[in-house]
């Protein structure tokens, strides 16, 4: 039987201090009829207030139509000719019937201006109508997790049957963040567009996220407002390595809001650094063509907990004694839990650093050996 080891201790690792004063346990009041500051490292809710009730997400949507747009554009960047039927009224970059763009400047269209027109283009150059893009639109919050989401307009313009929620619009920016493409553009106080045709034609886009000059820490967002949906927010801030993403839906006062639960968070919370990626150490193998396999730690990441819990996580390392070829390069043979009060908080894979091959020689002694005592 293979002997697991097993190594609990206390960490005592680098942290970053998220704040010199000691904040209040009570998060600041909001003017939000629904919010969510939501930590995507450990997937934590800090704080939120009707944070699963469907609401109308308003040109927060375009979020997720700028996303699939920016994946389209990655394998296909293709030219767009706008057509009558792409027209939207609303919010709009203001393209004109005939002019022609790329794919990705629809994207930032909709980032910046919040484009209507944007939106609707992408639709239907990607899906051939917006109906059918909704679809697509709802597969892919399906994948995300967003169970209380219901996509009917690519722009986010009101419909009955248009809605998401606080938790929901948090995940989305998460998930859309992990996308470079997203998180360069969404990051930009401005983008000029140049077009394909008239080619002589440029235009600067401002981008409407004004908490990105507010707010030192905002890495980006998107607005938006209906009169039925009110004034919509979902932001994203980084501090000291700590991504925060905030989510108010029909807040009369934004912008000062998602400052002030910022500002909360990151006083009231630390990153602790799990850098596990420093592990290394090297475990006996079994019937390879080496006598021994490195392992480490997959990658590092980060915690973010109250500042007095930080002292309180455990750590434990479990991998076998021995390991048995063959072993391929990244495949995972253990891995590092941290816990809390018994409640596991994250968990990292440690995976072999080369290949190992199986030695049939060594396999067949190694039998035999077994053998004699069986």
């Amino acid at each position: 039987m293979k002997k697991i080891i097993s190594l609990a201790v206390c960490l005592v690792m680098p942290f970053v201090l998220m704040g010199a004063k000691t904040a209040e346990d009570t998060p600041p009041t909001t003017s939000a009829q629904a919010f969510v500051l939501y930590c995507p490292d450990n997937n934590t809710v800090i704080c939120s207030k009707n944070a699963d009730e469907r609401m109308k997400p308003a040109s927060t949507t375009k979020i997720m139509t700028s996303l699939i747009t920016l994946e389209e554009a990655a394998s296909c960047n293709s030219e767009v000719t706008f057509k009558q039927e792409m027209v939207a009224e609303g919010s709009s970059m203001y393209l004109k019937v005939g002019e022609k763009v790329r794919l990705s400047d629809l994207a930032s269209g909709m980032m910046m201006a919040s484009g209507n027109d944007a939106a609707n283009a992408a639709a239907y150059t990607i899906s051939g109508s917006p109906e059918k893009f909704s679809q697509r639109m709802n597969e892919k919050a399906k994948q995300i997790g967003m169970t209380n989401t219901n996509f009917v307009t690519p722009s986010g313009l009101d419909d009955d049957n248009h809605y998401s929620s606080a938790k929901d619009m948090a995940l989305l920016m998460s998930y859309a963040l992990e996308n470079d493409d997203f998180a360069n553009l969404t990051a930009k106080k401005s983008v000029t567009v140049e077009f394909l045709e008239p080619k002589s034609k440029k235009t600067a886009y401002a981008n409407h996220n004004r908490l990105l000059s507010l707010y030192p820490y905002c890495t980006g967002g998107k607005t938006g407002y209906t009169t039925v949906a009110g004034r919509c927010l979902v932001s994203s801030a980084k501090k000291d390595g700590v991504t925060l993403v905030c989510v108010t839906l029909n807040d009369r006062n934004d912008w000062n809001d998602h400052i002030s639960l910022y500002d909360y968070a990151f006083e009231k919370y630390r990153g602790v650094d799990c850098k596990d990626a420093d592990f290394c150490t090297d475990i006996p193998c079994v019937g390879g063509d080496k006598d021994s396999v490195t392992v480490t730690g997959e990658k590092n990441n980060t915690i973010v907990l109250k500042r007095e819990d930080c002292d309180k996580i455990k750590k434990k390392i479990f991998i076998d004694s021995f390991l048995y070829a063959p072993i391929e390069k990244n495949e995972s043979v253990g891995r590092i839990e941290y816990t809390l009060g018994g409640k596991l908080l994250y968990k990292c894979n440690i995976v072999a650093g080369e290949k190992i091959k199986s030695d049939k020689k060594s396999v067949s002694i190694f039998s035999a050996i077994g053998n004699l005592f069986s």
